[in-house]
């Protein structure tokens, strides 16, 4: 038994999203090495080593620390470690397992040659460019100058380049994921080429996100890609036309509360329980709602406070104080982080709990 509200995952879709998504990325003959984000969880990313995965991706040293004590072993930290302390611990973690490092700057980087070369360590790194997300990555036309400048430290081995670019296109977004995929792999299969041609060893082009995966591992070239939420899925791949709502394996089950008017209900679950980044209305997709209620035609989840969510419901609802709704949230990733559990509806019935055990590691 569980109490709400609770995530639970479907293991048979969640094992067929796995097996679905490797099937894809080796029609092209690339690796995939999908990002832990959505999940958390060691024993799932196992679930994906033994489909085909060649490793995993973590944002965070902490993250990489917890997976790592379960066993696994080639683990790529996709994000600038520009401090002493996580750098110290992201070394230490380098003398157990495969650990590959990204950086943006030469600032980034010369600390972390610093301190490895004080432990007669090599770090692997990949230099993340920025292809148009406005986030983390050094600008596209900068990249070629700082590879060569960090090329030339002495403890750092440039082995790739990466990028998080998403759904866009021509700088914006957009619902064309071909098209986005397509620019997303050209840009960064031209950026290696010149980075070769200036004498680096590019061996890895790491790219994609679950909306972006299918098209941009098609681009002659790119030897990786880093999906994360395909695992699950959510109503925002749902809206992205890259699943049905059927495919999503994670759901959110709530009690209904309070019944003030006929026309509303409210449940246990607001926004300590729903992730609220992915929001309605929004440019490309316009979601309506915080979330998708699966067993409530007709429902939109309109508002959210901390404990409570209001639905807004045909005034023909049956629903009674007590009754339970399941609910797709928008964006599964962030919604499983604020779990310390979620529950795993195995394939023979049963109901497991397991331990979101990445959970809150944010340094």
């Amino acid at each position: 038994m569980f109490d709400t509200p609770a995530v639970l995952i479907d293991e048979a879709k969640m094992k067929r999203n796995i097996n679905n998504m490797q099937a894809t990325i080796n029609q092209q003959q690339v690796r995939l090495r999908p990002h832990i984000k959505t999940h958390k969880i060691p024993s799932i990313a196992n679930l994906q080593l033994q489909a085909g995965a060649i490793g995993i991706t973590v944002a965070k040293v902490s993250e990489a620390e917890v997976m790592a004590a379960h066993g696994i072993k080639d683990i790529f930290i996709a994000y600038p470690i520009v401090t002493e302390t996580k750098i110290r611990k992201m070394l230490e973690l380098s003398k157990k397992i495969r650990l590959i490092v990204g950086v943006d700057s030469l600032a980034g980087a010369k600390l972390v040659d610093r301190l490895a070369r004080e432990e007669a360590l090599t770090i692997e790194v990949r230099i993340e460019v920025d292809t148009g997300l406005r986030r983390t990555g050094v600008q596209y036309h900068d990249a070629p100058r700082l590879a060569l400048e960090i090329a030339r430290l002495e403890s750092l081995n440039v082995t790739g380049i990466y990028t998080f670019r998403g759904a866009l296109y021509q700088g914006k977004p957009t619902l064309d994921l071909e098209k986005a995929g397509q620019e997303e792999g050209q840009l960064m299969v031209e950026l290696a080429k010149q980075l070769r041609d200036a004498g680096i060893e590019i061996q890895d082009v790491s790219v994609g996100s679950t909306p972006s995966a299918d098209a941009v591992s098609k681009v002659q070239g790119i030897t990786e890609v880093r999906p994360g939420t395909y695992i699950f899925y959510d109503r925002m791949q749902a809206a992205f036309n890259v699943c049905q709502l059927e495919d999503c394996a994670a759901s959110v089950t709530c009690t209904v509360v309070s019944i003030p008017s006929n026309d509303l209900i409210v449940i246990d679950g607001g926004s300590k329980t729903f992730a609220s980044d992915v929001q309605p209305a929004v440019a490309p997709l316009h979601l309506e709602g915080f979330g998708a209620v699966v067993n409530v035609p007709g429902a939109i989840f309109e508002r959210m406070t901390e404990e409570h969510g209001m639905i807004k419901v045909p005034k023909t609802h049956r629903l009674k104080v007590g009754d339970n709704v399941e609910i797709i949230p928008n964006h599964i990733c962030s919604t499983v982080n604020l779990h310390n559990y979620v529950y795993l509806k195995t394939e023979n019935g049963d109901l497991k709990p397991l331990e979101v055990l990445a959970r809150g590691k944010v340094q």
